[in-house]
C-alpha cells in the first residue's frame, strides 16, 4: 500500500491490477459514483428539487450539480432569521486526488459537499472572542441553538449547511466500516466514525480517534503552541458559559494514540479503496458525540480545485466534454464489468478471511459468509 497509489472503481466497487476491467469501468472512481442522485423528481424544503441533480465526469474531473436542499425534512432554526434557498451549485472535483505534503488551509464557508449535494462548513463560526482573531469560536457550541434536528442551519446567503456529521444523512454502526458521507473539494472521501482497526484493512472495526485533545487549562492565557499572551489578549476563563472546547485554541494536536492526522485524515484501506486512500473521518467521542474537528481539520490533505470555495465559489461553467453518470450502485460487481457472476465469486473466495477491503460487501472487516450471501443475491446483470 503506497500513499500515491490510486484505485479505480465502477459504481462503488473497485478494480485492482490483478483483475481485468473494461475501459469504461476504469473511468469511474468513487467521487463519480457515490452521490445521492435525484432521479424521481423528489422535492425538499420549499418544494425545491432535492439532493444531487446531475453528475458529469471527464477524463480528470467530476462536476456535481445540486440545489443544496436535502430530501429529508429540515428546520426550524430558532433565532436564525435566514431560510434555505436553491443555490444552483455546480462543483468541480478531481477524479483522482493529488495529495499535498503539508495540506492546504481550509477557509470559512463551504469546504466540502455531502453525498446529497448539501455543503458543509468547517468547525468555526467566523467569530472570535472580543473580535481579536485569537480565540476562535466553535460553531458547534456557539451556534448550536440555531441548529435543526439534522444539525444544520442556513447561512446569511441562505446556504443550508452543517458543521458536523449530519445525523439525518445516516447513522454510525460500530460493527461496520462507515460509508462515505461526502467529499472534500480535494476529492478525498469523508467517512463516518468507524474504520478498519489497522490501516491495511485488518483487525476488525473500531472508532477512529481524533488527534485533537482538550488542553488541561482553566484560564486562556496561552496558545496551543505554548505562546504566552499579554493580558489584553486573554480569552475568557473556562466556565459554564465558556466551557473547555468552545474555542479552537482549547485543543492541541497529539499524534500519539490517534488515528487521524491534523487534517482529520489517515491513509488506509477502505471498502471503496482497497488499494488505499487518504480519507477523512467524522470522529465521535466515547459518548457518541461529534468530536473536534468534526469533518475536515484546519487544512486539507489534498490539493483543492480552485473555484469551489469562497462567496462566489461553486458555480462552475463546464467547458470540456463530459459524460453523464446516472447508473445505480452495483455493490457486488467486484471486477467492474456490470455483471455479478463467477468472476466476482472468485474474488470473494480468493479473499476469504483476509480482512476488509475488496469484497467486504457487508463492511464488517472480514470477507466471509455475509459477503457471499450479498453477492449471490445480486447475481446477474446490474
Amino acid at each position: 500500500m503506497r500513499p500515491n497509489s490510486h484505485a479505480t472503481i465502477t459504481v462503488i466497487t473497485l478494480c485492482v491490477s490483478a483483475l481485468a476491467c473494461s475501459a469504461s469501468a476504469q473511468t469511474l472512481t468513487p467521487v463519480v459514483t457515490n452521490w445521492k442522485l435525484n432521479l424521481t423528481g423528489q422535492t425538499g424544503y420549499g418544494g425545491i428539487a432535492a439532493d444531487v441533480q446531475q453528475v458529469l465526469y471527464s477524463t480528470s474531473f467530476v462536476y456535481v450539480k445540486s440545489t443544496n436542499i436535502p430530501s429529508y425534512s429540515i428546520g426550524p432554526w430558532p433565532g436564525n432569521p435566514n431560510t434555505p434557498s436553491n443555490q444552483n451549485w455546480t462543483f468541480k472535483f478531481p477524479k483522482t486526488p493529488t495529495y499535498a505534503a503539508t495540506g492546504v488551509a481550509v477557509g470559512l464557508g463551504h469546504v466540502g459537499v455531502l453525498l446529497n449535494g448539501v455543503v458543509f462548513y468547517n468547525a468555526l463560526d467566523a467569530m472570535s472572542y472580543n473580535n481579536q482573531n485569537i480565540w476562535h469560536q466553535s460553531a458547534v457550541y456557539f451556534e448550536a441553538g440555531s441548529f435543526d434536528s439534522c444539525k444544520g442551519h442556513p447561512a446569511p446567503n441562505r446556504a443550508y449547511h452543517p458543521h458536523q456529521f449530519a445525523t439525518c444523512l445516516g447513522t454510525n454502526d460500530p460493527t461496520k466500516h462507515s460509508t462515505i458521507i461526502g467529499f472534500g473539494f480535494d476529492g478525498i472521501p469523508i467517512y463516518g466514525a468507524y474504520g478498519y482497526s489497522n490501516a491495511d484493512g485488518t483487525g476488525g472495526i473500531r472508532r477512529m480517534q481524533s488527534g485533537y485533545q482538550k488542553r488541561a487549562i482553566t484560564v486562556r492565557t496561552t496558545l496551543p503552541n505554548g505562546t504566552a499572551l499579554p493580558p489584553n489578549q486573554y480569552g475568557p476563563p473556562v466556565s459554564a458559559t465558556y466551557p473547555l472546547g468552545c474555542y479552537q485554541e482549547d485543543y492541541a494536536f497529539v499524534s500519539k494514540g490517534s488515528d487521524l492526522d491534523e487534517t482529520n485524515a489517515r491513509f488506509c484501506v477502505t471498502p471503496e479503496y482497497p488499494n488505499g486512500t487518504w480519507a477523512y473521518f467524522a470522529p465521535i467521542d466515547t459518548s457518541g458525540n461529534p468530536a473536534y474537528p468534526f469533518l475536515i481539520g484546519a487544512r486539507n490533505r489534498g490539493v483543492v480545485v480552485a473555484g469551489n470555495t469562497g462567496p462566489a465559489g461553486g458555480h462552475f461553467t463546464i467547458t470540456e466534454a463530459t459524460t453523464s453518470f446516472t447508473s445505480t450502485p452495483c455493490l457486488a460487481d467486484l471486477n467492474g464489468d456490470r455483471v455479478v457472476d463467477a468472476a466476482d465469486l472468485a474474488i470473494i473466495l480468493s479473499r476469504w478471511d483476509l480482512g476488509g477491503g475488496l469484497g467486504d460487501l457487508d463492511r464488517n472487516g472480514q470477507v466471509g459468509g455475509g459477503d457471499l450471501s450479498i453477492l449471490l443475491n445480486a447475481w446477474g446483470s446490474c
